[in-house]
Order: C-alpha cells, then structure tokens, then sequence
C-alpha cells in the first residue's frame, strides 16, 4: 500500500503517510488513491484542489463550512513546514472542543486527513509555505464559518503570539459564542 494511515486522538482525524519511490533522479509518490483511502475507511470524493502561499508567521484559521457545505480535507505542505491544526466542532462529539496539530513539511510529507465537523487552520514555520488541500465540497461563502485562533477554552499551543492574520481571521467568535448564540457550527457525524 502506498500510505500509511495512523489515527490520532480526535476520531476520524488520521495522519496520512506517503510511500516515497526515490532514486538519483528524484522522488515519486502517490498523494491519493481513492480505494487505498476506502480500504482504510476514509470516503472522500474530491472536487477541489486549492494552493495557498504564506510568509513566515501567517496563521490560517480557524475556518469551517456550516451543513450543507460541510468539507473534508486533505491537507499537505509542498514547501517549508507548517503548524497544522484541526478542533472537532461535531456537536456530541466525545471529543468536541479538542484539537491535535502537527508539523507538515515538505521534508516529512506527511498530510492531514480532516473529516468533516472540524475547524481548521495552520501557522507558516519557515519563510516561505505553499500548501495544497483538496476538498470533497464546494465552497460557499455563506456557509462559511470561523473560530478565533487564540480561543482561551480551545487552548492551541501556537508557538507565536502575534502572528500575520486577514481582517476575517481577526474578528471570529469563540467556540463557546458560536454555540451560545445557536450557530452551532456542525451536526454530529
């Protein structure tokens, strides 16, 4: 099998390992395989593929799609390292609340599988990031959603305190305010 597909503390979340095929000319690897994907009992159907470049210090997040236009992704760094992170919002989750982050980089090549029913965002490490995430549903800007990135309750240990944020990032609510005032992001999955 060309992947290697470790589970995390959050249920559905799975670290997704690529088998590398190198040589003196380079590398090859697969990035996806929808029957290696389902052997290991993650559907997903892509749709999109979306290509984001950041400068150090430039933090992404926390962003999810409400019902209908929840998305799945499929998360890998292509250049420099990143600090990824997803929190489970899935309403009754055993979990709900809790997040798990990991460093992907271009040299690991590790990538995140993150169901649907969880925010998501990262943090540029290096100088210079390009990240590649496919998605199993389209984008619709009214069914867009966010959590503040330094959520006190989520308590994400970003190793910055000021990072670089879009004026969107910088107004979410918390966790607690979305459910507090009946936004609550997702249903149970």
């Amino acid at each position: 099998m060309p992947f290697a597909f470790e589970k995390t503390t959050l249920n559905g979340l799975f670290i997704v390992k690529p088998r590398l095929f190198g040589d003196e000319r380079g590398f090859f690897m697969e990035t996806f395989t929808k029957k290696d994907f389902e052997e290991a009992r993650i559907k997903m159907d892509i749709i999109q593929i979306n290509h984001s470049r950041s400068s150090k210090g430039v933090l992404r997040g926390l962003h999810f799609q409400r019902n209908p236009h929840e998305q799945a992704k499929l998360v890998r760094c292509l250049r420099g390292e990143i600090l990824d992170v997803a929190v489970d919002i899935r309403a009754g989750s055993k979990t709900y609340g809790k997040y798990y982050s990991i460093n992907l980089s271009e040299s690991n090549r590790y990538m995140l599988y993150v169901p649907r029913g969880f925010a998501h965002g990262f943090l540029a490490l290096s100088d210079l990031v390009e990240v590649e995430y496919a998605v199993d549903n389209s984008y619709a800007p009214s069914h867009e959603g966010g959590i503040i990135w330094n959520d006190p309750e989520l308590g994400i240990r970003w190793p910055i305190d000021n990072p670089l944020l879009s004026e969107k990032d910088k107004k979410w609510p918390t966790l607690r305010e979305l459910k507090n005032n009946h936004q609550s992001p997702l249903k149970h999955v």
